[in-house]
């Protein structure tokens, strides 16, 4: 692995642990040599993300649309900042950048884009691993519904597995690497 993208929110949480471990995972792909991709934000998990991986001399790029850039969302002092047309682009573009996903907590946005490289794994428009950090069991009902939809007939169980887990960030990256 070269670059691992994350997904995350745009706010920090009520949990304080969101943004800590943010930060550890932050610090742990810098020491691991690994590049971050992410949206390309200055707000929430995003920029205490950046922040960690930055302050260890890693290598940050940010994707952000071009609206996000207008609305003063986009952060500057990375690596690299793509901007791109449209949510599309963007996560076309991620996808392109590394070699591994990750998604921390975060809302509607994080989980769609997570959702959406599981899928294109499943279609095999990839061969990239899919991690969930699961601070504090925040992906428990998640997971839960994945094993319903499973049992329901919904989801292979080959297609379930596709997504790794781990509670901290270097267990995640040792799963994803080992993929």
């Amino acid at each position: 692995m070269n670059n691992v993208c994350v997904f995350c929110g745009s706010s920090t949480g009520s949990n304080s642990r969101y943004a800590e471990m943010a930060g550890l995972l932050g610090k742990e792909l810098a020491a691991r040599g690994l590049g971050l991709v992410y949206g390309g934000g200055n707000i929430g998990l995003m920029e205490v993300l950046a922040n960690a991986c930055r302050a260890g001399n890693g290598r940050v790029i940010g994707v952000i649309p071009e609206f996000m850039v207008h609305n003063q969302w986009a952060r500057h002092d990375v690596s690299a900042l793509h901007v791109v047309g449209s949510m599309h682009e963007r996560k076309a573009l991620m996808a392109d950048l590394t070699d591994a996903f990750i998604a921390l907590p975060g809302g509607y946005g994080t989980l769609e884009e997570f959702c959406e490289m599981v899928t294109w794994r499943q279609l095999e428009l990839h061969r990239k691993p899919c991690g969930l950090l699961n601070v504090d069991g925040f992906y428990d009902p998640f997971l839960a519904f994945l094993d319903h939809q499973a049992r329901e007939g919904f989801l292979a169980p080959d297609n379930r597995a596709l997504i790794r887990v781990a509670a901290d960030p270097a267990t995640l990256l040792d799963l994803l690497n080992d993929a």
